[in-house]
């Protein structure tokens, strides 16, 4: 069984740093741990360290840290519906931030009409 690194102060400063120019002030970000499978074909479960966010509008982020710079993303505002980049992994913090943020910022203008609709 594979064993994740935690994730690190630097990587915690990085979404501090990343979630304050997207909104304009700081928000909580919380660290935890989830179980996910790190390839489709896996049985078992691998424990991975996750920074959780909450945006203003109600919206919920995760980004899961699946190995020494290794990181995967999803967003969701009901646990059922959950939405991603369309990548599966990043190797690049700041990238795998910055796409999920634009993501769902491109879903919100697309739910107000502002995008054309995408399938997704």
């Amino acid at each position: 069984m594979a064993t994740i690194p935690d994730i690190t102060e630097t990587e915690q400063w990085l979404m501090r740093t990343t979630l304050r120019e997207r909104y304009g002030h700081d928000l909580e970000i919380q660290l935890a741990d989830a179980e996910i499978r790190l390839a489709a074909s896996d049985r078992e479960l691998t424990t991975c360290p996750v920074i959780y966010w909450q945006s203003d509008d109600g919206c919920n982020f995760v980004i899961f840290k699946a190995g020494e710079r290794a990181y995967r993303c999803q967003f969701f505002y009901k646990p059922y519906k959950q939405m991603g980049t369309g990548i599966e992994q990043y190797d690049d913090l700041a990238e795998c931030a910055v796409a999920l943020l634009q993501a769902q910022a491109d879903y919100v203008a697309e739910q107000r009409g502002d995008l054309p609709s995408a399938r997704r």
